[in-house]
């Protein structure tokens, strides 16, 4: 049985995410708080195998909570929201820095047409969560120092000749794009485009958090956006986001791809087609396998393509099935990724310039 702590300051809530839970034959929720301060003494009476986590709470926030937890009882935490606006979405990102693994919209209600289609989405996450069994925390890169000289990375290929840049996350991935973000120079010359794996209606708010700390635009992608350099731009809820021969971006409702709508493998397929050899593209932390054949296929046109490390990611699932195939030209650790990504583009702008 998978243990759950639910951390809410509701009564109704908490009693309508105990519904949700306990209908999985698997869970069985051991125990209920209405603040953090009483979430940390559940913590050592229970000892949990995962909490659901809410923010906005009296005596103790759940940022703080799980701050707490992190350093004391390190137990996986799902951040449950249910706000709605962006700058309160923001602050909930604050908590996967902490060390929460995953933030979800709360359920909706009982009779609501996707109530089925987002109680399961908690669950699963619940599931998956219980799973892993080491949460990391990756400091924030606020202060950069200076990027060390071709680490290697010529090895990999002579002349890389980048135009864009292409990163799949999922969970953990939040954390691990901050870190990459805030070290990436404000010079950097091309576009980056994500494609972030989460629970609907966080897009806006994920954005908005990731401007606190990156040196470049960061947008929530739009169909017909002409990419520019130096921008990143995030795949939005619910689309398949695809590169154009025009430099452009375009977004559909094509079908979901490993059951995800946006889709790493949409978005990389796109990538080798349109830019081939001119890319670099990576998978960073995440459960699954999507983008892993895609960064082969990358590869395989002459991209240069990376892979987060087993050692500073939360859930090796999809860079570990990249690595499997053979798929990355690069295996990095994450505070590695930016320097070997700025690297790479100041090569090809010296390569530019020396024409």
């Amino acid at each position: 049985m998978i243990k759950v702590l639910v951390v809410e300051d509701s009564p109704v809530v908490r009693e309508f995410l105990i519904h949700i839970l306990s209908s999985d034959p698997d869970i069985t929720v051991i125990a209920t708080a209405g603040d953090g301060a009483e979430a940390l003494a559940a913590v050592r009476r229970q000892k949990p195998d995962v909490i659901t986590m809410d923010i906005h709470m009296p005596k103790l926030n759940g940022l703080e909570a799980t701050r707490l937890i992190m350093e004391t009882d390190p137990i996986p935490v799902v951040i449950v929201s249910g706000s709605e606006d962006p700058s309160e979405i923001a602050t909930t990102f604050d908590a996967l820095d902490a060390g929460a693994l995953a933030v979800l919209r709360r359920p909706a209600s009982i009779g609501h047409p996707d109530h089925t289609a987002t109680a399961m989405d908690m669950i699963q996450t619940v599931r998956l969560m219980s799973e892993v069994k080491v949460i990391r925390r990756w400091p924030r890169m606020r202060a950069i120092t200076a990027i060390p000289r071709r680490p290697s990375l010529m090895s990999a290929r002579e002349s890389a000749k980048i135009s864009i840049v292409a990163i799949g996350a999922s969970t953990g991935g939040p954390p691990a794009l901050e870190v990459i973000l805030a070290a990436l120079p404000k010079t950097f010359p091309v576009p980056v485009l994500i494609v972030q794996h989460m629970s609907a209606g966080f897009i806006t708010g994920f954005a908005q958090w990731l401007r606190n700390s990156s040196r470049l635009p960061v947008h929530v992608a739009t169909h017909g956006e002409l990419l520019l350099p130096g921008h990143v731009y995030i795949a939005p809820d619910e689309y398949q986001m695809k590169v154009e021969r025009e430099g452009t971006i375009a977004l559909a409702r094509d079908a979901r791809e490993h059951g995800l709508r946006p889709s790493i493998s949409y978005l990389f397929r796109s990538v080798a087609d349109v830019y081939g050899c001119n890319s670099a593209a990576g998978l960073l932390t995440g459960m699954g396998r999507d983008g892993a054949n895609e960064l082969r296929l990358l590869k395989e046109h002459g991209a240069v393509t990376f892979a987060q490390d087993k050692e500073s990611s939360v859930v090796h699932g999809m860079p570990g099935e990249a690595i499997k195939l053979n798929a990355a030209t690069l295996v990095l650790p994450l505070e590695k990724i930016a320097a070997a990504l700025t690297n790479l583009v100041n090569d090809r702008e010296r390569l530019k310039r020396d024409a």
